[in-house]
C-alpha cells in the first residue's frame, strides 16, 4: 500500500432554509478549512437545473474560492466540455490561472451533468460527444501552448499558462482516453462504483506517457462522512441516503437534515439502489475511517483520495473533513 494524498470535491450543496448567498459562504469557508489542514485541492463540479446544487457556473465559482484562499490548488471536478467552446473554456482558465498563478486545475468530463432537456438547452450535439470530446480536448492543450502564437485563433489569456488537464469518468470509456493521451485520471466513484476497479485497470495497463505527466496518476472520489463517533456519522450519513432517494425520484429538491429512520422514507428497492451507487463510502469514527480508508488503498493504490461530503450542518462538515485528516496522516505515517 503507498501513501496518498486527500482533496476536496465540493458540489456547493443547498440545503433547507437556507439561501444560495449562504452556500457559497459555507464552500468558501470550507476551503479555508482544508486549506489550513494541508488538503491538496478543492475542486467543483458542474451540474445543472438541480435545486440542491449551484456550481453550474463552475469557473465563476472557482475564482471566488481561489480569491479566498492562499495555496491550496482550485480546479473543476469537473467541467463538461461538451457543454462549452473549448476557446471559451480555455480563456476562462487562462484567466483564472493568471489571477492565481500555479494554483488551477482543470478537470474535464463529457457527461451533461444534468438532465436531456437542459443538455439540450445547453447546446449539446449527442451524435457526435465522444468524437468531439477527445478534440476538444486537443484543443485546449493546443490553446494553452506556446507554439499557438502562431495561430489564427488564440486563447487570451490562456495562451502559455500552465495548467495541468485531468480526465473525469464514470466508467472505463475515459480510462482508455486518459491513458492514451497520458493524462491524469480521475474516477467518480462516489457515485458510480461499478467499473472503477476495472477503469483504473485499463489506465495503467495502456498509459502511454506524456511529457507532463511520465507517471499515470489516479485520483478516486469517494463520499466521507466522519464524526466522533460511528452512530453519529451513520445519522449524518442519512442525508446523502435522502439526496440520492431524491433523484431516484427525480426531486431535485435541496439538501434535508439527517434523520433517524431511513426506513420511513426509501423502500426496499430504493434502498438497494442507493446502497449500490455509494459502495464506496468511508463512514464512521476516525479508526473506522482509517480502517476503510486502508482497506480502499490496498485494493485501489490510488495517487489520490478526493472526499466529498454531504452533511447538513456546516460545522458537522468541518469537523468531518478534520477527522479524515487525522485518519489519513494515522495512515500514512505507518506505510
Amino acid at each position: 500500500m503507498k501513501k496518498f494524498e486527500i482533496s476536496v470535491l465540493d458540489l456547493a450543496p443547498v440545503k433547507q432554509n437556507k439561501t444560495i448567498h449562504d452556500t457559497f459562504n459555507d464552500s468558501l469557508d470550507l476551503a479555508r478549512a482544508v486549506e489550513k489542514l494541508d488538503y491538496k485541492r478543492f475542486w467543483l463540479a458542474e451540474h445543472h437545473n438541480m435545486a440542491s446544487i449551484a456550481s453550474s457556473a463552475t469557473s465563476v465559482l472557482i475564482g471566488f474560492i481561489a480569491n479566498g484562499t492562499t495555496k491550496i490548488r482550485v480546479g473543476s471536478g469537473g467541467i463538461m466540455l461538451p457543454n462549452h467552446s473549448s476557446l471559451v473554456i480555455a480563456e476562462q482558465f487562462g484567466t483564472l490561472e493568471s489571477l492565481f498563478p500555479n494554483r488551477i486545475d482543470l478537470g474535464v468530463g463529457r457527461a451533461p451533468g444534468t438532465d436531456g432537456i437542459t443538455a439540450k438547452a445547453l447546446g449539446r450535439n449527442p451524435m457526435n460527444i465522444n468524437q468531439h470530446f477527445p478534440q476538444q480536448i486537443q484543443e485546449l492543450q493546443r490553446y494553452f501552448s506556446v507554439e499557438n502564437s502562431e495561430s489564427l485563433v488564440r486563447a487570451i489569456p490562456g495562451e502559455g499558462c500552465d495548467i495541468p488537464i485531468y480526465i473525469l469518468g464514470s466508467s472505463t470509456d475515459s480510462a482508455w482516453l486518459a491513458a492514451e493521451m497520458g493524462l491524469p485520471y480521475a474516477f467518480a466513484g462516489h457515485f458510480a462504483p461499478q467499473m472503477m476497479e476495472t477503469a483504473f485497470e485499463i489506465y495503467h495497463q495502456n498509459y502511454q506517457p506524456s511529457k507532463e505527466f511520465p507517471q499515470p496518476y489516479t485520483i478516486a472520489c469517494v463520499n466521507g462522512i466522519a464524526a466522533e463517533t460511528d452512530e453519529e456519522a451513520k445519522k449524518l450519513s442519512t442525508t446523502l441516503y435522502q439526496a440520492f432517494v431524491n433523484l431516484i425520484r427525480n426531486d431535485r429538491k435541496p439538501y434535508a437534515p439527517p434523520v433517524d429512520d431511513m426506513d420511513e422514507i426509501w423502500n426496499p428497492m430504493e434502498k438497494a439502489h442507493v446502497m449500490q451507487m455509494l459502495h464506496y463510502s468511508f463512514t464512521g469514527g476516525e479508526e473506522t475511517i482509517k480502517n476503510q480508508m486502508s482497506q480502499f488503498q490496498k485494493r485501489f493504490q490510488v495517487n489520490e483520495l478526493m472526499i466529498t461530503s454531504h452533511i447538513y450542518e456546516h460545522e458537522a462538515r468541518l469537523k468531518s473533513y478534520g477527522i479524515i485528516r487525522k485518519a489519513t496522516d494515522a495512515l500514512n505515517a505507518g506505510l
